[in-house]
This record gives C-alpha cells, sequence and structure tokens, in this order.
C-alpha cells in the first residue's frame, strides 16, 4: 500500500511560512508523449507577477494525455478567456494541490459535467467547485488533454503544484519532482551600479551607470573594462541574468542570485516559493522598470523597504554597499539555475572623491507606504494610493499635461493628469477621479485610459457619474478621461450557408479598437450554446456536442466591448 505524507504546518502561516519539502517520490509525470522539454521555470519574473509553476512543451501539438500524478480529487475545474483558460485542480493526498492549466478539454465525463452547467447558467465562463466523492483520481488517470486556451502562446501544459493549506506556490524543480536536463550555466549580461542618497526619508537615486560584460569561460564573467569600477559612498548593483537549458533555444528564470564585497556575504535572492498575494512582488525584487525593457531578468542586489524579506535569505545593509574615498573592494556575484549550475561575475571598485548627493525639489511631495495619501491636481483630478500599496517612500510631482492624442474612433475628454511616475510600481490598486464634461451620447462610454510606454492609450476601465470618472488602477503615468465610440468586428470564419456537417467546430473572427471583447452570446435556433473565447487568437469558437443531422441552423452572435459598445452577426449553415 503506498505510503501518504502527513503536511505539518508551522505554527504561523503566513506570506513567508514554509511548506514542508515535496517527496519527489510522490509524483509521476504530468503529461504523457512529450519530449520532457521545457518553455518557461517556476518563478520567472512576469509583467507585474512571478510565473506560478513549469511550461511543459507538448511539440508543438495539443491533445496530449494529461495525468493525475498522485491519489486524490478533481477538486475544481475552471474554463476563463484569459488565464489558464481550461484549468483542473487536484487535490492529492498527499496534502499538495496540482494545477493543469491551458487544457483543449477535459477528460469526457468531466467536459459534459462543465457544458451543462455553462449551459444551465448561461455563462461562457466557469469556476467549479467539487468535495471527494465526486470525482476521485488514481495516479496515473488520464484527467484531460494538454491544449493552448487562456493566455497562451502556444501549445504546452503549464503545471504547478501547492501546498494546500496556504496555497503556497512550490519550486518543482528545485524540489525534485521536475528534472529537466540541464547543465548549461546562467549568463550573466550586463552589470549596472547607482548611487543612493535620501531626503525626508526618501530614498533617492542617481542615474545608472552600466558596464559591459564578457564570459571568460563557461561560468566565468569578467567586465570589459581592466580598471576599478568608480563607486559611490553608498550604492547598490543590479544584474542582467538568463539562463539556458539542454535542447530548447529559449530562456528561463534564475533560482538565485548572490553577492559578497571583500568575501563576506551582503545578499542572496532566492526562489524557492511564494503565494500568490506576493506575486506582484516582481516588481520590486527586479530593477523596475529596467525590467520591463529588459529580455533578461534585471535583479535589483538590493532590497526595497516593502519588498518581502522571504525572497532574500541574506540582506546586510538592504544591499547597499558603503565605499570610503580611495577605497579598493572586491565584488563577487554569483548566478544559480534551479538545476544546480553556476556561474560568477568578480570585480573590483574604488570609492570616488565625490558622491550623489540628492537635491531637494520644492515642488515635491513626500508619501510613504505606511499611510494613505492623497495625491491631487487642482479639484479637477485627484489619486487616492492606499497603504501599503508603494514598496518604498517616493516624491512625487501631480501636473496637468497636455490631452493624448487617439486612435480613430476614441475620443480624448481631458487633458492627462500624471499622479505618480510611470516608472513606479504599485503593490495595490490606487483610486483615480477626473473629473470632465461629457456629452451625454458618450457618458456610458468613457473610461480612464494611461499613455503607455509606446505612446498609445490604453484602457484601465471605470466609469463616469455625476461629473466624474472613476476607477480604481495599477496604471501609473498619464492618464485621461476617453470615450470608445466603436464596437468590435464580427467575421465568421465559414460561408453563408455553409455545410458543417464535417466541422466539428463554429468559429469567428473578433476584435475591438480600444477597450477589449469584455462579453458575448451565441444561440443556434434560438437556444443559448457555451462559446469559448481564445484571446491569443482572436477567435471565438462554439464546439459542437451533438452528431450532424445535415439541416438548416439559424446562428446569431453578439459581443459586447468593455465600453459597452455591441455588435451583431446574424447567418445560416447547414450541420
Amino acid at each position: 500500500m503506498r505510503r501518504f505524507l502527513t503536511v505539518l504546518l508551522f505554527a504561523a502561516i503566513g506570506p513567508g511560512a514554509q511548506a514542508q519539502r515535496l517527496d519527489p517520490g510522490d509524483y509521476i509525470y504530468p503529461i504523457r508523449d512529450v519530449a520532457r522539454l521545457y518553455a518557461a521555470n517556476f518563478g520567472e519574473m512576469r509583467p507585474a507577477h512571478f510565473h506560478a509553476g513549469v511550461d511543459i512543451k507538448t511539440d508543438g501539438a495539443e491533445g496530449k494525455p494529461l495525468v493525475a500524478v498522485a491519489d486524490g480529487y478533481v477538486s475544481r475545474v475552471s474554463l476563463t478567456a484569459g488565464g489558464y483558460g481550461r484549468a483542473v485542480y487536484l487535490t492529492l493526498r498527499n496534502g499538495t494541490t496540482a494545477v493543469y492549466g491551458h487544457l483543449q478539454r477535459f477528460r469526457d465525463d468531466i467536459e459534459e459535467h462543465v457544458r451543462q452547467e455553462r449551459t444551465a447558467r448561461r455563462a461562457n465562463s466557469v469556476n467549479l467547485w467539487f468535495g471527494p466523492e465526486a470525482w476521485p483520481v488514481k495516479q496515473g488517470d488520464v484527467i484531460g488533454f494538454s491544449g493552448n486556451s487562456g493566455s497562451s502562446m502556444g501549445p504546452h501544459l503549464h503545471f504547478e503544484i501547492r501546498d494546500t493549506p496556504t496555497q503556497r506556490l512550490y519550486n518543482i524543480v528545485r524540489e525534485g519532482v521536475i528534472r529537466p536536463e540541464d547543465n548549461l550555466p546562467p549568463r550573466i549580461m550586463r552589470l549596472h551600479y547607482v548611487e543612493v542618497d535620501t531626503l525626508q526619508g526618501v530614498p533617492v537615486r542617481s542615474r545608472m551607470e552600466s558596464y559591459a560584460v564578457v564570459r571568460e569561460a563557461e561560468g566565468r564573467y569578467r567586465l570589459t573594462r581592466e580598471e576599478p569600477v568608480g563607486v559611490g559612498r553608498k550604492g547598490y548593483f543590479v544584474a542582467e541574468v538568463t539562463d539556458r537549458r539542454n535542447g530548447v533555444h529559449n530562456t528561463f528564470g534564475i533560482w538565485r542570485i548572490t553577492a559578497s564585497v571583500d568575501g563576506v556575504p551582503y545578499f542572496e535572492y532566492r526562489m524557492d516559493g511564494f503565494t500568490h498575494d506576493l506575486s506582484r512582488c516582481c516588481d520590486a525584487v527586479s530593477c523596475y522598470p529596467l525590467q520591463l525593457d529588459s529580455r533578461n531578468e534585471a535583479i535589483r542586489l538590493a532590497r526595497l523597504a516593502g519588498s518581502p524579506d522571504c525572497f532574500y535569505p541574506t540582506m546586510e545593509e538592504h544591499g547597499v554597499v558603503r565605499t570610503d574615498e580611495g577605497q579598493l573592494r572586491r565584488i563577487r556575484i554569483e548566478a544559480e539555475d534551479d538545476c544546480g549550475n553556476r556561474s560568477a561575475l568578480e570585480f573590483t571598485v574604488r570609492g570616488r572623491s565625490e558622491s550623489f548627493r540628492a537635491e531637494a525639489d520644492t515642488a515635491a511631495v513626500a508619501i510613504y507606504p505606511d499611510r494613505t495619501s492623497l495625491v491631487q491636481v487642482g479639484r479637477e483630478a485627484r489619486a487616492s494610493i492606499p497603504e501599503g500599496a508603494l514598496y518604498e517612500p517616493i516624491f512625487v510631482k501631480p501636473e496637468r499635461r497636455e490631452a493624448p492624442q487617439a486612435d480613430s474612433g476614441v475620443v480624448v475628454l481631458s487633458p492627462a493628469y500624471r499622479f505618480l511616475n510611470p516608472d513606479t510600481p504599485l503593490r495595490h490598486p490606487a483610486a483615480v477621479t477626473i473629473r470632465t464634461r461629457v456629452p451625454r451620447p458618450l457618458q456610458l462610454q468613457t473610461v480612464l485610459a494611461v499613455r503607455n510606454r509606446k505612446g498609445r492609450l490604453s484602457s484601465i476601465g471605470g466609469s463616469y457619474a455625476n461629473g466624474a470618472v472613476t476607477a480604481t488602477t495599477y496604471a501609473t503615468g498619464d492618464l485621461a478621461v476617453v470615450a470608445d465610440t466603436l464596437p468590435p468586428s464580427i467575421r465568421p470564419l465559414f460561408a453563408e450557408g455553409a455545410d458543417l456537417s464535417k466541422s466539428e467546430s463554429l468559429r469567428f473572427r473578433v476584435a475591438d479598437n480600444f477597450s477589449g471583447i469584455a462579453s458575448w452570446t451565441l444561440r443556434i435556433d434560438g437556444e443559448w450554446v457555451p462559446c469559448d473565447r481564445f484571446p491569443m487568437k482572436g477567435t471565438l469558437v462554439h464546439f459542437f456536442g451533438n452528431p450532424a443531422q445535415r439541416r438548416k441552423h439559424e446562428v446569431q452572435l453578439s459581443v459586447r466591448d468593455g465600453c459597452g459598445n455591441t455588435a451583431h452577426f446574424k447567418g445560416i449553415f447547414y450541420r
């Protein structure tokens, strides 16, 4: 009889609490008939989140059998347009939960149950929970088939294991559950240095200095410059790093990075696991916004005050290196991947005669993470920054700016307002209100928009009432009031009157110019039927669940965007 482990919890369960170690012998591989190559690893830095699992390549194909990695039961299935798309959650008898994302379809009995629930609820997206008696599984049972649903750029399986009571995510490669072939050390791509000073308790940084790096041998790096790096009295380093694995061309995130000064460890970042409430903190672990523009992981070898200490087993003086004028110090930075391969960069620094000193700006106001701050521009615009939203104290200079340019179909109704610098990440969203006059015909289509890094406007939602538009958003930078006046577009991927007797699905191409697809309703012969959205492909798909009867059918599709504009399609097909 197979032994099952009992989960032992620490007395205080919190974001930094450690779940028990996994026993790799408890699990089998989650997918059959694949080469066991990988597209992404655990903890990679993504926009506003750490990657929560391991992405397993499926050889460019869909339909690979997914199996229960251990005994347990199907405790949840979800179907959404974005995120994991079709996903299965198994609660396992050893105290962990296995998650499978981006499925093509569930196994037949579960798929039929989901179809019935969607139809009964008239809901294209569902999130269904089950007890142990509904769908028990034995290790090796097929639970579904791999696909490309949700926010997926290509066929693959997203797989993760969580501690069931705390939902803390495990680094399953470090735990030995997944064992990639990998003898390639990380690559150290570039080094940066920033000096630090403070005003009113607010960190102020110098302009970033950058240094080219060259590989001397596998796993050993040096700076291209021969002379010592000139540094100020106080500062820290940023390392751009990446990793590779055997058999694939894509890159991966690193597991651990350490730094020492004159042989004494002073910094360590390590990605062993996290709870979902800490996922957005990747913006603090990385050097934001350098991370946004880098193809590598830009890791700050210092800790912001609001960055969780559970990511930093070793930390001296928040990672700030102090160097006196003329003092020589030896720095060693070491990067390690989740398979134990290591690379190191060593160099010397020398203290400069002059250090960076912050200059006071009388127009700037300090705001702090330990309190809610109200940032205003006159009486017409304000942003409420909640307690805990900032990772560190900052200076702000709220201002009114010129109205942004917009594409056809988008009407700009206010100047732009800047409450926070666009380089400021938020852990919690701010509540933004902008007062402006909106013509009555546009009021239902009015939202807030942010000017993105490419200068284009992106909708951040919100609603108009009592002469103002209000939205809750993580977006920083230039915000403005706009109205979206164009409905989505619908193009059927079948000819009018087509014979679809041999087709498994009914497909449409849909798109929207600005606020995005918000909802859709498909009816065949007047009856509501479920319809899946594949946002990365721009399609809506209804999968036929019944045999062809070779008769005429009327189809009606309505698609609504985020501002309430609605498009309609009517057509005929035979099946």
